[in-house]
């Protein structure tokens, strides 16, 4: 018999197969020399997927985009790049001109073109981004410089509302609406950073302005839509929804601001027909765009669409990941179940207390916060004092009264460990019927006054002078005040 085979005793090495983001540029890139724009699409989307902080997949995925004619899309890859990864590379306010050019937004194209030949007047595509000037010009789409001034200026003050900056944000917009005051999104932007900032009247007053001077100018309309929904003034929300429903704005830039509108008030159903029927047409939209159309999809049942959408919103902003909307909530504070606890009470004192917390916690500093939370109480005259004072820092008028209230719950609240039993019993007596035109303007003293009753009420002895030595009053000034307020509430 022949020699028979043996197996080998050497152990197969098995070799790990890593997938980096460097090794899908590489299969994008011999798709894209091969012509398949979208598989190399594919490629480059899963390369930066992969290496978040690599400038050149970014750029490589910018320009296929822009081959495919997604110049919106591709937009915001560039952006990214000269923001976020790589403020040197140039190259990319050349590639900007040509997808403005190619959208005819002429007058960003013709910015970006001379910003990259200020930045590379000898560059690699400065004989090209001068060509586009030259076009640009035979078009006639030169604009005056004044006209170019405007534009740096509504760019600075958009900038500046977004990334929540609504000081800054006011002081811009207000200088830019004396300037240009026939601008109107200047003066729309503007009613947005009041609100935000807190500054609700100042806001219904400058849309009221608007709608004035512009009848129907539908971004207007749209703010006056959001304010009424964060306000609970549903009678007037739902009369802009209807009206608003009923419109059909020809321009994509209105159809988007619709679509948004109506997913940020709730109205997931019209929302998901107007920023799809956007989607379909190839709009390519920003960030918001992606989140509002996942929103808008998860809660119209197309689910699959949501998630789609999700994932581009995911590759373009990373930090979403883990906010989808069927996500699982993540563990909330203790104190914020505590707080919502009380916002959420079945009394008028309790809800009042929760306000209080709010506006005394982190998250008073987030307008988005303040928003949402005026937003979960009910529809009660007896809380508007309170919410324009505690939520948006209003202190003439009725909110004095409030605000008055809450130096007094200040004063207990810091002479007293074990104070919500105190605090709330406080909030009780201060919104009573018959205190209805007490001032409360002497906090200290009321303070010492509601301290002592109910300590009384607990059965605790106390004396009056104890009280006046706590809260730095004098003994009779506390009897003045533990009397006035057996009068009040006997």
């Amino acid at each position: 018999m022949g020699k028979q085979l043996k197996r080998s005793s050497r152990k197969a090495t098995i070799v790990p197969f890593i997938q980096s983001g460097d090794y899908f540029f590489k299969k994008g890139m011999k798709a894209y020399d091969r012509g398949d724009l979208e598989k190399a699409r594919k490629y480059f989307e899963r390369a930066v997927r992969l290496d978040e902080r690599d400038a050149s997949f970014a750029l490589q995925l910018a320009l296929v985009l822009s081959e495919l004619g997604e110049y919106q899309f591709s937009n915001q890859w560039l952006f990214k790049i000269i923001h976020d990864l790589d403020e040197t590379m140039y190259d990319c306010l050349y590639f900007l001109a040509n997808n403005f050019a190619c959208l005819g937004l002429f007058r960003e194209a013709r910015q970006y073109a001379e910003r990259y030949l200020a930045h590379e007047p000898a560059g690699e595509f400065a004989d090209d981004a001068a060509d586009l000037l030259e076009l640009l010009r035979l078009d006639g789409s030169e604009w005056t410089e004044e006209e170019e001034q405007l534009m740096v200026l509504e760019d600075r003050a958009r900038r500046l509302l977004e990334e929540e900056r609504f000081a800054e944000a006011i002081e811009a917009l207000e200088a830019l609406v004396v300037r240009y005051p026939d601008v109107w999104s200047a003066h729309n932007n503007l009613a947005l950073a009041y609100f935000y900032s807190g500054d609700v009247d100042k806001a219904k007053q400058k849309v009221r302005e608007v709608l004035k001077r512009d009848p129907g100018n539908l971004h207007a309309l749209c703010n006056a839509l959001v304010f009424a929904y964060y306000l609970r003034e549903e009678e007037q929300a739902a009369a802009l929804c209807e009206m608003l429903a009923g419109l059909y704005p020809f321009f994509r830039e209105h159809q988007y601001k619709l679509g948004a509108t109506f997913a940020l008030v709730g109205r997931f159903d019209l929302a998901f027909r107007w920023l799809h029927r956007l989607y379909k047409q190839g709009f390519g939209g920003d960030g918001p765009f992606y989140y509002w159309l996942a929103c808008a999809a998860y809660y119209t049942g197309h689910e699959l669409l949501a998630r789609q959408m999700w994932e581009v919103l995911a590759t373009l902003h990373p930090e979403k990941r883990g906010e989808e909307p069927w996500a699982v909530s993540a563990p909330v504070d203790e104190a914020l179940i505590r707080l919502m606890a009380w916002l959420e009470g079945d009394e008028l004192a309790d809800r009042l207390y929760g306000l209080y917390l709010f506006s005394r916690s982190p998250q008073a500093k987030e307008p988005s916060m303040s928003l949402a939370v005026c937003r979960l109480l009910p529809s009660d005259p007896r809380l508007r004092p309170f919410i324009d004072c505690f939520l948006f820092g209003l202190t003439d008028g009725p909110s004095a009264w409030a605000a008055n209230i809450g130096r007094m719950v200040d004063a207990l609240s810091a002479h007293n460990e074990e104070k919500e039993a105190l605090c709330r019993f406080a909030f009780a007596m201060a919104v009573h019927p018959s205190a209805d035109r007490e001032p409360f303007a002497n906090g200290a003293a009321w303070a010492a006054a509601i301290e002592y009753m109910w300590r009384r009420q607990q059965g605790e002895r106390v004396t009056q002078r104890e009280m006046a030595a706590k809260y730095g009053v004098s003994a009779s000034t506390v009897q003045k005040y533990v009397q006035k307020a057996r009068r009040l509430y006997t």
